[in-house]
């Protein structure tokens, strides 16, 4: 995935987490998204443009790959990268955003993802504290089945095990953004939130704002792509290989 590398990454605040997560123990929760956040859904994107390319007789577009993909949103940039003219990528953008929505937002299609590197060992670290997981995404009710089992099935904490939560928007017509900012205060009365990771600047610029005394951490993947900075107060990781961080940005 293609990181934002203009901002400094901190090689301590993913051991900072689980010494808080110790701390506070069955009182504490550590909070992630998922989508670019434990999961990189650019798998999830190539199987979609290849399904697309197939049902439109666009041979390039068929022949999809990851390496198309230096982030999860940029379609048209992925279709240019196949093989397509950027005239003829923009004139397709509309049909395939048409043909895209019923299969991104599906709990089909979201078993494609995988991984970030490092993710699951550090939620398993996080889960072996005491503390508990809150998953809290901007994916919808309808997509539980499959987030669940793509979960499992990947080695992460998951639904039902003990001091393990997944909270998911009610339906697809309601904004993320509002949701993440509602969601502040179910939080809140859960019990002590110790950490929360999230890759949407908005998202965890308000969550550093709710939780000033939490350890907000932006996961500097890729985003919607609005133009939001994130506070320069909240520090970054570009994955969750924490042991090996420190020798990683020392050797830059």
């Amino acid at each position: 995935m293609k990181f934002d590398e203009l901002r400094p990454f901190d090689p301590t605040v993913l051991g900072r987490v689980l010494e808080a997560a110790c701390r506070h123990g069955e009182q504490g929760i550590v909070v992630f998204d998922l989508d670019s956040t434990l999961f990189d859904n650019r798998p999830r994107q190539v199987r979609i443009l290849r399904e697309f390319g197939e049902a439109r007789g666009i041979p390039e577009l068929a022949a999809s790959a990851l390496e198309h993909w230096t982030s999860s949103w940029l379609v048209r940039e992925a279709m240019i990268a196949a093989g397509l003219e950027p005239a003829r990528a923009e004139a397709l953008f509309a049909d395939f955003q048409a043909f895209w929505r019923p299969r991104f937002f599906s709990s089909e299609y979201c078993l494609e993802d995988t991984p970030l590197p490092g993710a699951v060992e550090f939620v398993q670290e996080v889960h072996r504290t005491g503390a508990r997981i809150v998953y809290c995404t901007g994916r919808n009710e309808e997509m539980r089945p499959g987030t669940v089992e793509s979960l499992g099935r990947w080695g992460f904490p998951a639904p039902p095990m003990d001091r393990v939560q997944l909270w998911m928007k009610p339906g697809q017509e309601v904004p993320d953004d509002e949701y993440k900012r509602d969601v502040r205060a179910a939080l809140a009365a859960a019990g002590t939130v110790v950490a929360l990771f999230d890759n949407e600047p908005t998202h965890i610029n308000g969550y550093h704002e709710g939780f000033p005394e939490a350890l907000a951490v932006h996961v500097a993947t890729d985003h919607s792509g609005r133009p939001v900075q994130v506070l320069p107060t909240i520090p970054a990781i570009p994955d969750f290989l924490f042991r090996q961080a420190a020798a990683r940005i020392a050797g830059r």
